[in-house]
């Protein structure tokens, strides 16, 4: 792992920015999971550095584009995960380094961000996936952006807590997406051919206990490929790596080590030399495709080996949503004074 952190470490520019690969795209949300990885292998100042170019890169409405290309928007589209999970990263990264200045220093900018997605729930408590051009939200929710906002927006709750600064917004909002990914399927377009839709709300942690067990077997044959890992689509024969071992993240809070620790396992044929991860695998023609070793690619594998191992302070957050704080509770432990820097509103 220290030598996978390191290939991911070589691909960040010297001003902080993580893309996909060294030249290539850069999304916020791909970005943030990289930094996470960078946070679990000690490198807390790339870390940093790389929330820094995002926090820079931050529009007044709190959005980011969804891509960048040598720092310049390519792709202006303004899309609510990609809003939100800068306050993923940041909880994170206070877990794995207790840096309080950081998180004093990110704290207005995942409030931007999530007051910005809050601004996009819809009526039934799903959120857009994307602005019109007109400034309001899409009436399309997807699966997998809302489980992740789910998960953002407990991770906001707790980083409020823990500056003294209670959004009472974000807990109502938490509570009314809870309600629509665990009841309300026909709120999310129908994506349910994509793997990411069937385990992402049990990774995410709004689906727990047995219904998340059940929820995971019940496409297991679908996605699963024995020996090589998860379907990226149900109808492709194409595993990917990510996720392989977001699926496994997910096994791991569904109580099922031995289960993700096999994916994990799997999934290691596409592994460089260098310790980077090729995207994925077309295993019909055994060839790799695409043709690209990504950052995020092993930053999952990094993320899925520390929820496994519980080898850093940070591996929680993704092993056990659940300590996450619950809606109407803000205070963390150790959270009763603000951060230094930040005030009581």
């Amino acid at each position: 792992m220290r030598q996978t952190v390191a290939a991911i470490a070589a691909e960040q520019a010297a001003d902080g920015a993580l893309p996909w690969f060294r030249g290539g795209q850069l999304d916020p949300w791909d970005s943030i999971e990289a930094a996470m990885a960078l946070d679990v292998g000690g490198e807390h100042a790339r870390a940093a550095a790389a929330y820094r170019w995002l926090a820079a890169r931050q529009r007044p409405d709190g959005s980011w584009a969804a891509e960048y290309r040598g720092g310049a928007e390519t792709s202006p589209a303004v899309e609510s995960n990609h809003a939100g999970y800068l306050a993923v990263g940041t909880w994170h990264s206070w877990l794995a380094t207790r840096d309080e200045a950081l998180v004093a220093e990110l704290w207005p900018v995942v409030r931007r961000g999530l007051d910005l997605v809050v601004r996009m729930q819809l009526a039934g408590g799903a959120v857009g996936w994307a602005l019109r051009p007109d400034g309001t939200p899409d009436g399309t929710a997807l699966l997998t952006g809302n489980a992740s906002l789910f998960q953002a927006l407990r991770c906001g709750i707790a980083l409020a807590g823990l500056v003294g600064s209670p959004q009472p917004d974000w807990e109502l909002a938490v509570t009314d997406l809870g309600t629509a990914l665990r009841t309300d399927p026909a709120a999310f377009a129908d994506r349910s051919r994509y793997s990411m839709d069937w385990y992402y709300p049990v990774l995410a942690g709004a689906v727990t206990g047995e219904a998340a067990r059940a929820r995971l077997a019940a496409e297991w044959d679908r996605f699963v490929v024995p020996g090589l890992g998860a379907r990226c689509v149900a109808d492709r024969p194409w595993v990917t790596g990510a996720e392989t071992c977001e699926l496994a993240l997910a096994l791991v809070v569904a109580g099922q080590p031995e289960a993700a620790r096999e994916q994990v396992a799997a999934m290691q044929h596409l592994r460089h030399g260098d310790g980077s991860y090729w995207t994925g695998l077309v295993y019909a023609d055994d060839a790799r495709w695409p043709v690209e070793r990504t950052t995020w690619t092993a930053a999952a594998v990094v993320l899925a080996v520390d929820a496994l191992s519980g080898a850093t302070p940070a591996s929680g957050l993704f092993a056990d949503p659940a300590a996450l704080p619950a809606p109407g509770t803000v205070d963390t432990p150790g959270s009763a004074a603000p951060l230094p820097g930040s005030r009581r509103p």
